[in-house]
């Protein structure tokens, strides 16, 4: 994916110097355009998470893409891996090749109004046209994407209904939705690590909400499930609006309406052992992977590893107890970080390397984990440290795309 023949070497120069600026004004950039963009075109608030733009999570991980798209402009091969996962993304959120030339358009204006003088003409025009490369990246991609969805059995481009079959409250935080297509159609082979979008239109709330789900339960042909974690209000941020209203205004009997399943973080077939590491509801990917690597891969050693902040929380326990109760090949730690009944996990604290080199055989597996992004940075940190290679780590973000350096 050499760009080195579609734009000629003064542009590949100009936008390759701009990346210092781009590493001190980025973030500045980037929120600046998020307002010109819902100023300009406020119907673009159905798609774009505002909770994310609050926190300013979604952003920084604009910020994060130009800059890797700036230092690599002249060879985008080496950041496919990123925009096929960004590609998963606008795929489950119905992003179309007409959004791209509104985008470009305002982040270029935000460049502008950011940097100011120091965005002379030059620069404009040099990021106008390796924008526009970029954004064919994208289109090419995600249009693979939508066609490979289409041609899949049971899969569906855009929205489907489902209703709610069964609503399970799983701890004190999160609840269990079991989902039927209303239209009575089969269902859709995932792969376990996969989410599901949800759309919503709640009261009172003046655009259309998508929130991105993990499905929770192995690929079936009889319901889908999501686990849903009901995010409070803390630390200056307001309650999760979608959450909120899963759990307090979705009962069974009501409608959702859903994408078809995306994502890249997904189980894989080695005969390495399977280490499934999760935090809080970072569990919902990885029960998906373990109720089918029990079944699909039986001769694995899977090792289930949960940290939560006590057994209040400790959402879906029940059916890894059982999974771990009925099959010798799965080994289930359970971590709290607080407790009154000790008796009731393994180690009470946090997970760190010692401890994982104690109930663990070998550095030599396949590692996943989930959770908040800081239990996932300590959680990669003690991976290298213990010298696990790079390839036999893999992670996902809840929300925009992170970095754990």
């Amino acid at each position: 994916m050499s760009t080195a023949t579609l734009l000629d070497e003064q542009t590949i120069r100009i936008v390759k110097s701009t990346v210092p600026v781009l590493e001190e004004h980025g973030a500045e950039i980037t929120k600046h355009f998020y307002q010109l963009l819902f100023r300009n075109h406020p119907e673009l608030k159905n798609i774009f998470n505002q909770s994310n733009q609050r926190k300013g999570k979604q952003p920084q991980a604009l910020a994060n893409a130009v800059y890797a798209a700036a230092a690599n402009i002249d060879n985008l091969e080496a950041i496919l891996s990123v925009v096929k996962q960004i590609g998963h993304k606008h795929r489950s959120l119905n992003i179309q090749p007409e959004h791209y030339p509104i985008v470009g358009e305002n982040l270029l204006k935000a460049m502008k109004e950011v940097l100011g003088d120091a965005a002379t003409d030059d620069i404009i025009d040099a990021w106008a046209k390796a924008y526009g490369v970029i954004a064919d990246v994208f289109i090419s991609i995600e249009k693979e994407m939508y066609e490979k969805t289409k041609l899949e059995t049971g899969n569906w481009i855009g929205y489907r209904d489902f209703h709610v079959v069964n609503k399970v409250q799983e701890s004190d935080v999160i609840t269990s939705f079991y989902l039927k297509p209303t239209d009575g159609g089969i269902l859709p082979d995932y792969q376990p690590g996969q989410y599901i979008t949800v759309k919503v239109n709640i009261p009172g709330v003046p655009y259309t909400c998508q929130r991105h789900y993990s499905l929770s339960n192995k690929p079936n042909s009889e319901f889908l499930r999501i686990s849903v974690k009901r995010e409070d209000s803390k630390d200056g941020n307001p309650h999760g609006v979608v959450s909120t209203f899963l759990h307090e205004q979705v009962h069974v009997g009501d409608q959702l309406s859903l994408s078809a399943p995306a994502g890249y973080f997904i189980v894989d077939e080695s005969t390495k052992p399977l280490v499934l590491i999760s935090g809080g509801v970072g569990i919902t990917p990885l029960t998906s992977m373990l109720e089918y690597a029990v079944e699909q891969q039986p001769e694995r050693e899977i090792y289930f590893i949960h940290a939560a902040q006590n057994e209040s929380v400790h959402g879906l326990k029940d059916i890894i107890h059982e999974i771990a109760s009925n099959n010798k090949n799965v080994h289930y730690f359970i971590v709290y970080e607080q407790t009154k009944h000790p008796q009731l996990c393994d180690k009470v604290g946090y997970i760190d390397l010692p401890w994982l080199q104690s109930i663990l055989p070998t550095n030599d597996a396949s590692f996943f984990f989930c959770g908040p992004e800081g239990f996932m940075r300590a959680i990669n940190k003690s991976l290298l440290k213990w010298n696990v290679q790079p390839d036999n780590i893999h992670y996902e973000f809840f929300g925009p795309q992170g970095t754990l350096d």
